[in-house]
């Protein structure tokens, strides 16, 4: 077997948990390249540097290896909206900071964002569940900042904290295949704009 181009030389010994982030690293970069059906066991060895049965220490088969770089990433996403929202008591500053979180995510080195919401595996049950379940808790974090400051009843704040973790998530995605046509602070302020214009009607409880 040819080793690819970018396979790292083999040998050294690490300790459990770096040789985990190693080879985590060099998945990540595969699957990303190749999706997850055409990406090789054989070739996140390579690139990790390791041999195949090191890399089965680790992780038992390819499903199990992809599961658990994304619940790496869903819990990086789930936790940058966390902090957004935490970061200030001001709305309109909330607004900003929960769409800056979407955008920082997608445009995170290694493009970690594509096996979260490109994986060619939305569609097995375990993967859909991440997913749904990140999307989901983004979702009530947000409704419940909206429920706490606008008096809505909870389906209300709830479908439109959906609506505005949908908005930040697929304005995101999209900016990223535009390539910067527009620049990432601005596009960020355009549809946090268009976001406040909407939510900052609701009047506000005292």
């Amino acid at each position: 077997m040819t080793a690819t181009p970018d396979a790292k030389p083999r040998g050294t010994r690490l300790p459990r948990l770096a040789r985990r982030r190693q080879l985590l690293s060099a998945a990540q970069e595969v699957f990303v390249e190749n999706g997850y059906h055409a990406a090789a066991m054989d070739e996140i060895a390579d690139r990790a540097g390791v041999s195949k049965p090191v890399l089965y220490q680790h992780f038992p088969g390819k499903l199990e290896l992809y599961l658990a770089l994304l619940d790496l990433h869903v819990d990086d996403m789930v936790g940058r909206c966390r902090e957004a929202l935490a970061s200030t008591h001001e709305n309109k500053l909330r607004v900003q900071a929960t769409f800056s979180a979407f955008f920082d995510f997608v445009s995170s080195q290694g493009e970690a964002f594509r096996l979260v919401f490109e994986s060619d595996l939305r569609n097995v049950a375990p993967v859909r569940q991440r997913v749904e379940r990140s999307l989901r808790e983004c979702a009530e974090m947000v409704s419940a900042v909206i429920q706490e400051d606008t008096g809505c009843s909870s389906e209300e704040a709830h479908l439109l904290g959906v609506g505005l973790v949908g908005m930040a998530e697929v304005s995101a995605r999209y900016w990223v295949t535009t390539h910067g046509s527009i620049p990432k602070d601005a596009a960020e302020q355009l549809m946090a704009r268009l976001a406040w214009r909407g939510i900052s009607g609701f009047p506000r409880t005292t």
